[in-house]
């Protein structure tokens, strides 16, 4: 998690180089690379091309966010400081609640006033518009640590951090995302609307309110207000890289240990609740993403289930308990249960969320649904 996302997957400024990437012919994507998704894969026939414009917008983004920081810290006023915290925390659930757990997975419903407010928050973390977002995730489940997922784990760290938005996407990216079903956001209008005026509201909502605000309202400096600005984005970006580099590195994996994904509970903290990454990968469909009984280091599970309260979240869909232990059991590194044999991990069968074509009878029959509304 895209996300970004939390890309599970931040794009900054790809949306241009991608576009036209992915609007090559047929004939030039099958010179690059037309081999299965396997280890046979033929890397000498991709090259990485660098997006140059990327490479120095991180650099600025980066340096001006530890000016940003020393200005938060030392300079700034309180309310300021508090400004920041509260649209940080805006923008990270727009992305682990929105982008990831409702319109990637689908693992919960949303009704119209939540569904906008989740996407304003959303268009507030600046990682692409939601349709983007929801492509690239899904795919990075159904071909995790392929040349088709956009940050593939095994091309290291700095890779699956960030470097995968440095280069332009492996053909295998492009030509499996095209697979992917997407009709369901086709055929949401909040989706279709954010992403027709995206890079109208995009620089408005992530960057000019937020540095405005405190600007008009409590007089802070505009420089000021413009560093703290990006040191707020850029911060989010990391923590939302850190599911897909770290919690691809470090961490126990209690449900399945032949991939690569892990639980860990530091990640699970910065990046509200998407550190359960082990158990997300395996269940990717459960609203909470992670067996937890409570919110510690789950605060978007509190926020959904809050929404739930009010009526504006239903079709909650969570993993009995049962399956979980049978498939911790059968799979898991014993962190969880003591396995009871090994398992030969395959990505037959692998499903992006809650709606996959690939998911199994007995997950569908017998997932638990709270909140029933349809």
């Amino acid at each position: 998690m895209a996300p970004n996302l939390f890309g599970s997957s931040a794009t900054l400024f790809l949306e241009a180089s991608q576009s036209a990437e992915a609007n090559k012919s047929t004939t030039e994507l099958k010179t690059v690379s037309t081999t299965p998704l396997d280890k046979s894969t033929k890397q000498s026939k991709y090259k990485w091309r660098i997006v140059w414009r990327n490479v120095i917008a991180f650099v600025y983004l980066h340096v001006a966010a530890l000016y940003g920081s020393y200005l938060l810290f030392f300079k700034a006023n309180i309310l300021t400081f508090i400004f920041f915290f509260t649209v940080g925390t805006a923008s990270a659930v727009g992305i682990t609640g929105g982008a990831h757990r409702l319109w990637a997975h689908r693992s919960y419903k949303a009704k119209l006033p939540m569904r906008i407010l989740l996407m304003v928050f959303q268009t507030l973390a600046f990682q692409n518009h939601i349709y983007e977002w929801v492509r690239d995730h899904r795919v990075h489940h159904k071909f995790t640590d392929t040349d088709a997922d956009p940050h593939n784990a095994k091309r290291g760290f700095f890779f699956s951090h960030m470097g995968w938005l440095l280069v332009r996407k492996h053909p295998d990216v492009i030509n499996k995302g095209k697979t992917v079903d997407m009709s369901d956001l086709d055929a949401d209008p909040v989706v279709v609307w954010q992403r027709r005026l995206y890079l109208l509201l995009m620089p408005l909502i992530c960057f000019l309110i937020p540095t405005w605000i405190p600007i008009h309202f409590w007089n802070e400096r505009p420089m000021y207000a413009w560093y703290i600005t990006v040191f707020r984005y850029t911060m989010s970006l990391n923590l939302t890289w850190l599911v897909n580099s770290a919690a691809h590195i470090w961490g126990t994996k209690p449900y399945d240990k032949s991939i690569s994904p892990t639980d860990n509970f530091k990640i699970a903290l910065g990046a509200f609740g998407e550190g359960w990454h082990n158990y997300h990968h395996v269940f990717p469909w459960d609203y909470k993403a992670a067996e937890l009984g409570d919110y510690r280091g789950n605060f978007t599970t509190g926020f959904i289930d809050f929404f739930a309260s009010i009526g504006q979240a239903y079709d909650l869909k969570t993993v009995p308990i049962s399956m979980i232990e049978k498939r911790a059991a059968r799979t898991g590194d014993g962190t969880r249960v003591k396995q009871d044999n090994d398992h030969e991990h395959s990505h037959e069968g692998a499903i992006w969320g809650w709606g996959d074509a690939d998911m199994s009878p007995e997950e569908i029959q017998d997932v638990e649904i709270s909140n029933k509304c349809d």
